[in-house]
């Protein structure tokens, strides 16, 4: 970071005022401050309550997702090549022929090669996420003013992880331009947007091109379909998940077909010990969110009946499946989107818990429901801190009357 700086030191005359690239000086500062805070004062009493800044807070996520996005990228190359060996399939395209000019076989015992092989599908669509998105985060802060934060660096992380590997590259850069645009920028950029932009921009996505965001085609293999663990249970219940072969330790640790970084449990499970660990996140929005689902998924199952077998999945099993770890961790906790008070996260999670088992259950044929949940939870944030702050105000108000 100090060459950084001395290196920017060197170059900001030539965008300064008179310099060389003055017209270029509004883009210099935008970038100045990226990654790294510079070493100025502000001139004003900037009422610091805590040491950590949103550059930290946003390195820390990243760190704390790595551990989904390494095993995404490992479990996309895994189920990869249980399809080419499933199948008899030799696979083709720039990706095998990379993979073969390395000398790393195709085979799913391989586990560097399948890391390498769910790489390939991952890093190009990350890369465009940033491409695209980032282009949007400069044009804002160029016309508002603004410096370019790192709250991107997140959104673009968490966006590309809630895909599946077969999703086309331009409906990725149509997706998080959506998400950037609608769901942040148009509300004011980073701090001020009520909706999570990455769940703005996948619910885009599924909702415009269902078939691409749904359905069988979660492999990348060309000619091979399979149903995700979801799915299953939305026809059939448990044992239509057992009877695929998949276990619930193979749903936790992430074995299954799915989005590129929804798959683990585990990995989730690590990064939501980090995030506490570090005061980034809050463990009430954790812990509501699965006293939401566990006793919403224990009133179905005592009420279900066999026409829905949705309704007598039990909540462990809940808990595994689709991107609900996913989102509990990284997506539902969003400081900015979600609640502010410490009564208001206890709703909050409650509230999303309860609306990711009701849609599973009462509506099969979109049996993921967690990305749905969360958003409708930021919807209601506001509301329920408004609600939770006037009950204090007229608590306290009754108590000095007396």
């Amino acid at each position: 970071m100090r060459a950084i700086r001395k290196a920017l030191d060197r170059l900001e005359p030539l965008f300064s005022r008179g310099g060389r690239f003055e017209q270029f000086g509004a883009l210099f500062e935008m970038v100045d401050t990226f990654l790294y805070t510079p070493p100025t004062v502000t001139p004003g009493a900037p009422h610091v309550r805590d040491a950590i800044e949103l550059k930290r807070v946003m390195v820390f996520v990243v760190l704390a997702v790595l551990p989904a996005a390494l095993m995404g990228m490992y479990n996309v190359g895994h189920q990869a090549s249980l399809a080419l060996e499933a199948t008899g399939l030799v696979g083709s395209g720039w990706r095998i022929e990379l993979l073969q000019a390395l000398g790393v076989g195709i085979a799913p015992g391989n586990i560097a090669g399948c890391l390498l092989h769910g790489a390939l599908y991952f890093l190009p669509i990350y890369l465009v996420t940033m491409a695209a998105g980032g282009v949007w985060e400069v044009i804002f802060a160029g016309v508002r003013n603004h410096e370019v934060n790192e709250g991107f660096l997140v959104t673009s992380m968490l966006f590309a992880l809630t895909l599946p590997a077969t999703v086309p590259l331009w409906q990725v850069a149509l997706g998080i331009s959506f998400g950037v645009v609608i769901g942040k920028e148009v509300f004011g950029g980073t701090g001020k947007n009520f909706l999570n932009p990455a769940l703005v921009g996948r619910a885009f996505l599924f909702f415009a091109y269902p078939a691409e965001m749904s359905g069988d085609v979660w492999v990348p293999v060309d000619g091979y379909t399979g149903a995700t663990a979801l799915a299953l249970a939305a026809s059939g219940g448990v044992e239509a998940i057992q009877a695929a072969g998949i276990s619930w330790k193979d749903a936790f640790l992430g074995n299954i077909q799915g989005s590129m970084g929804e798959t683990s449990t585990l990995a989730c499970l690590a990064g939501a010990i980090f995030l506490v660990y570090t005061g980034i996140a809050s463990w009430r929005i954790m812990l509501s969110v699965l006293i939401g689902l566990i006793g919403t998924t224990l009133v179905f199952n005592a009420v279900g009946g066999p026409e829905n077998p949705f309704s007598a999945v039990p909540w462990y099993w809940h808990a595994v499946l689709g991107g609900y770890a996913f989102g509990l961790v990284f997506m539902a906790t969003d400081p900015v989107s979600a609640a502010m008070t410490d009564k208001g996260r206890w709703i909050y999670g409650l509230l999303i818990g309860f609306m990711v088992s009701l849609i599973r259950v009462v509506n099969p044929a979109y049996p993921e429901g967690m990305m749905l949940a969360i958003l409708f939870g930021n919807a209601l944030a506001p509301l329920i801190d408004y609600g939770v702050v006037q009950a204090n105000i007229r608590r306290r108000a009754r108590r000095d009357a007396t």
